[in-house]
């Protein structure tokens, strides 16, 4: 097959993308006169693929953010078209970002009702696996949760649990002492929010169904994650699922369960609690990795405003 010349916004392929990381821009605008025929080819393919799983497998709460959202089946959307459908729903938005968001800026845009959403866009022609996050994943699989008002409240919980840990290890002196403690209380949400958020299975009246973007974003582990004896299903733990390592290069061969989006609220606050008690300053090593970044950003953080 000849090479796709790297046009437009394709994931790692994209000029714009890497100008705006030269200039140190994060948060940055949608250029839509970007994308060209391809991206939209991709979106399109994506999209109208998947639709069958999400009818079957997906939440109703997804499914209804789905329809609130009156998402184009047929090109790649416009985030301003997006949260003018989103916001008044939850006061949630979609805010443009060039790539990698720091651990505590992450956390940090959930406390202010802002996902920060990838506007690349995979090759139509690698549409099953991306090592990273695109468009598709950030706008298809997260944003429609978004517009449940439980799950809203429940990220923007989250998002006040990392103010709570940068304020916990801001009070420790001894430098390795603070680096290990936070290590441990980033690796712990990271896995929470995967096992939740990213990769989560909710209980419904026809059986499971599937919460976690991750998955809804994914027309191959979607259905995996619900029909596949090769994948263990459990009742969610919290003392669990923050020791427990994940990879992301494969399909998951563990998920949890949760009652509902109540349900999971509580347990960010019991997270919190944890945080505050100790209890995450010492969870099992493995995966995933804390870089200097995630480290610096919580490092840096002001007081919650």
């Amino acid at each position: 097959m000849d090479t796709i010349p790297a046009v437009g916004l394709t994931t790692t392929e994209a000029p714009f993308i890497e100008q705006a990381k030269t200039e140190g821009k994060l948060y940055i605008q949608q250029p839509y006169e970007l994308y060209s025929p391809e991206n939209h080819e991709a979106w399109k393919k994506l999209y109208h693929r998947i639709i069958p799983r999400w009818q079957k497998y997906a939440n109703e709460h997804f499914l209804r953010g789905i329809d609130s959202l009156c998402l184009n089946s047929g090109a790649v959307p416009r985030l301003d078209d997006v949260n003018r459908f989103l916001k008044p729903l939850t006061g949630f938005k979609a805010k443009a970002v060039s790539g990698y968001v720091p651990a505590f800026l992450f956390f940090d845009c959930l406390r202010n009702r802002e996902f920060p959403t990838t506007i690349t866009i995979r090759r139509s022609d690698k549409l099953d696996y991306l090592p990273e996050p695109d468009i598709f994943h950030d706008v298809a699989g997260h944003v429609p949760m978004h517009t449940d008002k439980a799950f809203a409240e429940t990220l923007v919980r989250f998002g006040e649990s990392a103010h709570t840990a940068a304020e916990l290890v801001s009070g420790i002196g001894d430098e390795r002492r603070r680096i290990r403690t936070l290590t441990s209380i980033i690796k712990a949400m990271a896995r929470f929010f995967w096992f939740t958020v990213e990769f989560g299975l909710m209980r419904g009246a026809d059986g499971l169904r599937v919460y976690g973007s991750g998955l809804l974003s994914s027309y191959g582990e979607i259905e995996h994650a619900v029909e596949s004896p090769e994948v263990q299903r459990y009742p969610i733990q919290l003392e669990w699922a923050v020791n427990q390592a994940f990879e992301i290069d494969h399909y998951q061969p563990l998920l949890f369960i949760v009652e509902s989006f109540d349900h999971l609220f509580d347990l960010v606050g019991r997270l919190e609690r944890w945080m505050k008690s100790g209890k995450l300053n010492n969870v099992a090593p493995g995966e995933p990795a804390v870089n200097e970044q995630d480290l610096k950003s919580f490092l840096e953080a002001g007081p919650r405003t």
